[in-house]
């Protein structure tokens, strides 16, 4: 048995200190700010599981309708494509009337459309219920992030970034427990029916949850009032950051999506794993997503949001072989835990980055389009993935080619971009 080393131990000791140090930082938020930061991750976990379902459900739904997989998969493509509409529509809906009861809105929303996908009558019913699922889903993130920031204090801002986007790593976690313990006795329309507990969660943003003070000082500066002319003028100025923005969010979610959405369709019908397994295995990679998202968002504060961004995105380079060619269900969900934690570890640091670089007047549409515009331009990857994998008869290639092409990809546009940590964000 081999002994970790000096230096080994003292990183280990050092994330351990700089974990109780933000543990401190969240015990010091008020009632309020706590309130807000969880009304924001909650959505979005939520909102995640009941995305994931589905990656989870694909085999079962494509045999349930006499359809392949790649058919079913276009459920997928319409629910990214159509988010970059949620983001517009709830974004501005948000910088007009408000963080919270838009977020309210949105949350009833997208549970109502993962309800109905329970008692889809035909996929085609399926197919048009995740498009209304997509748009739905757009909104959420945007919406979230800018009552979250708005509202926390500027201290240990890449900590809860990171805790904040790894909510989607958790709504994963819960979609991987959910079928590996729940698809025997549910089936996949059980799943979905179950799906519609983030409805749940409106009670307590309703009472619990109180408006962005940094929108409320906007409107008492009547700046909440400005027209869609303004804001279309105010875009045009912005359009280089903009621009980035989308770029820099292609490269991203090809890298998450590409290295996620197929992976559990490998595991079923590649690696030849029981349902079981492949829960239990995603239950595993999402833990190091988890912890990813937190260590990477909190190195942004030393390293910067850049450099973070981009030391995350080539340390995922050397994990491709465990990840891809592992030949046993250790060796897998061991390479999928240490690629999530890179490819979280990467994410974890975008909530704070984008809000960082977004004008006052913009900051729940801005960040929130051009995160979804990004994922419209990605949102035939896993379609593309399946059709190339079936063609090569093997997954494994296309996970590896994905992982080394999205990755170099981040890091490059990333290097473009400019630093923000530590700006201000406040109501100019």
């Amino acid at each position: 048995m081999t002994t970790a080393t000096g230096g080994e131990r003292g990183c280990a000791s050092g994330m351990l200190r700089a974990m109780a140090e933000r543990g401190k930082r969240w015990s010091a938020l008020t009632a309020g700010q706590r309130n807000a930061f969880l009304a924001a991750m909650l959505s979005w976990t939520l909102d995640a599981l009941d995305f994931f379902l589905l990656i989870f459900c694909m085999p079962a739904i494509a045999s349930g309708f006499h359809a392949d997989v790649a058919r079913v998969a276009e459920a997928v493509f319409l629910t990214l494509a159509l988010r970059p509409v949620g983001a517009l529509v709830f974004g501005a809906a948000a910088d007009k009337w408000g963080r919270k009861p838009t977020l309210v809105v949105n949350i009833l929303c997208y549970s109502a459309a993962e309800l109905g996908c329970a008692f889809a009558p035909s996929l085609g019913a399926l197919l048009a219920l995740r498009a209304v699922f997509g748009v739905a889903m757009g909104g959420v993130w945007g919406v979230g992030a800018a009552l979250a920031f708005e509202t926390l204090p500027t201290e240990g801002r890449g900590f809860f970034s990171g805790l904040l986007q790894e909510g989607y790593a958790i709504g994963y976690l819960l979609a991987a427990g959910a079928f590996g313990a729940g698809f025997h006795w549910l089936g996949w329309r059980g799943l979905f029916a179950l799906g519609a507990v983030p409805v749940l969660l409106v009670p307590f943003v309703v009472r619990g949850v109180s408006e962005s003070p940094v929108w409320l000082e906007r409107r008492s500066r009547r700046a909440a009032k400005t027209g869609w002319r303004e804001r279309v003028r105010e875009l045009r100025g912005h359009l280089p950051v903009f621009v980035f923005l989308i770029l820099l969010m292609t490269a991203f979610t090809s890298f998450s999506h590409g290295t996620q959405d197929m992976y559990p369709t490998f595991l079923l019908k590649g690696a030849g794993f029981t349902a079981a397994l492949v829960g239990v295995i995603g239950v595993v990679y999402n833990v190091g997503s988890l912890a990813g998202g937190m260590v990477f968002g909190s190195l942004s504060e030393r390293w910067g949001r850049r450099r973070a961004i981009m030391a995350a995105a080539l340390l995922a380079m050397p994990i491709v072989p465990l990840f891809a060619y592992g030949r046993s269900a250790l060796a897998l969900g061991a390479g999928a835990f240490l690629m999530q934690f890179m490819v979280q570890g990467a994410w974890g640091v975008v909530p704070a980055y984008l809000t960082e670089l977004s004008p006052a007047s913009l900051r729940a549409v801005l960040p929130g389009v051009a995160y979804q515009l990004g994922n419209l331009l990605t949102s035939r990857n896993l379609v593309l993935q399946t059709r190339l994998a079936e063609r090569l008869g093997s997954f494994r290639p296309v996970l590896a080619g994905t992982v080394v092409v999205a990755g170099l990809a981040l890091a490059a546009v990333t290097a473009l971009g400019r630093e923000s940590r530590g700006a201000r964000i406040g109501a100019e």
